[in-house]
């Protein structure tokens, strides 16, 4: 499938999934989007890919945000459904069976932070610069933003970004938890992979399964979470993968997993 502004690299399991508008700091409007929507769709059922790495083009921003030029003359309406549309895309990777890890090159502002966000982790560049301005301009995060922080780190610091309109650096967001962790530019990306290639190189299954248990089981009391991990942990008991990485163990060698 051919993109406008995405190109996707898949290399050994892991595809590389890179907004590419430079010329506009890969900003979002709403044509990126669609093609996000697309894209991950895609790449979720494409049976060679196991991981997604998803970054942005040069080395000035990740996302730099959503495309402002578009957004200035909309209605009350059509700026509710610009917000919808950018949080579809985010709840398309929440719900993925595929991992993505975010690796933000430069600037993550606006709706790339949220693009960010709604990823798994995220690592960073040294140079990154990540925040919430959209108070600057009279509105507030809309494609998930104001749950997906609060949720992550708390809401008296996600208060302070997003009231504040303030950026931070990577280490700052690395000490308050946004981020992972913090590489040198020349070494994000390959950071990235090799991390995507290890979880790559599990169950399938197991990595699915573990991610919904998370995800799930953050919405959950407690105790409904615990019921949900054990009736995940169940299933896979049913599953060729389970046999076949248990088997390995016993008899000291490399799985085979097959995906079932």
């Amino acid at each position: 499938m051919e993109y406008k502004n995405l190109l996707i690299e898949t290399t050994d399991a892991v595809a590389t999934l890179t907004v590419n508008r430079p010329q506009a700091l890969n900003a979002l409007n709403s044509e990126v989007l669609d093609e996000l929507g697309r894209a991950l769709y895609q790449l979720e059922y494409d049976s060679a890919v196991k991981v997604v790495v998803l970054t942005g083009a040069g080395e000035k921003a990740f996302v730099a945000g959503a495309d402002i030029k578009e957004m200035a003359d909309m209605s009350s309406y059509e700026g509710h459904r610009f917000a919808v549309k950018g949080q579809h895309v985010m709840m398309a990777m929440e719900k993925m069976k595929k991992p993505v890890i975010a690796a933000v090159n430069g600037f993550a502002l606006g709706g790339g932070l949220e693009l960010a966000l709604g990823c798994d982790f995220i690592y960073a560049s040294q140079k990154a610069k990540l925040g919430f301005p959209e108070v600057t301009l009279g509105i507030i995060p809309g494609f998930g933003g104001t749950q997906n922080l609060s949720r992550l780190i708390g809401p008296n610091k996600a208060n302070e970004m997003i009231f504040t309109g303030r950026m931070i650096g990577a280490e700052k967001a690395c000490s308050w938890g946004i981020v992972n962790e913090v590489f040198a530019p020349e070494e994000l990306l390959d950071k990235a992979r090799e991390t995507a290639a290890a979880i790559a190189g599990v169950g399938s299954l197991g990595v699915a399964y573990a991610k919904d248990a998370i995800a799930n089981g953050l919405n959950m009391v407690k105790e409904d979470g615990f019921r949900y991990e054990a009736s995940l942990f169940g299933v896979l008991f049913a599953t060729e993968d389970q046999k076949e990485g248990m088997a390995a163990f016993v008899e000291k060698r490399k799985a085979a997993f097959k995906n079932r």
